[in-house]
């Protein structure tokens, strides 16, 4: 798998509370096409798949579990976000080197903006890193 630097939504990201991901993916702006009636509406979750790659690379301490959410808005502040996918991992499996099960961009990426979203359940860790983003293929991937 291969990250790019301008896909990437947490790099080696500390998790010690509920946060988004330092990074967001700005997907484009919707547009018009000439002599069309109306907008093109976009889901980049369907059609060809586009890799996700979320990763430990340092093991988490106290918390009870960690949910981690796809998000999108129209807008950079997120401030109508909406969540299109969830994965929740238990303290136990999150250990470096850990990758999450989800594997491709989710149906409903459908606005500009895309994040991930930390949620910690139970005690605050003091230690715990996340590294995620769309990559260039997978474990496992063939053409």
């Amino acid at each position: 798998m291969i990250f790019d630097q301008q896909a990437l939504f947490s790099d080696a990201q500390a998790i010690t509370a509920t946060a988004a991901s330092t990074n967001i993916l700005d997907l484009g702006a919707p547009g018009t096409p000439k002599h069309a009636a109306a907008a093109i509406t976009q889901d980049f979750g369907r059609g060809r798949h586009v890799p996700i790659r979320v990763q430990v690379t340092e093991s988490f301490t106290n918390l009870t579990s960690l949910e981690i959410a796809v998000q999108v808005d129209d807008n950079a502040s997120f401030s109508s976000a909406k969540t299109v996918a969830t994965s929740s991992v238990a303290l136990a499996a999150l250990v470096a080197g850990y990758a999450l099960p989800t594997e491709y961009v989710p149906r409903g990426v459908d606005e500009r903006y895309m994040r991930l979203y930390y949620t910690v359940t139970g005690t605050a860790p003091n230690a715990g890193k996340i590294t995620a983003g769309l990559v260039f293929g997978s474990e496992g991937w063939a053409a």
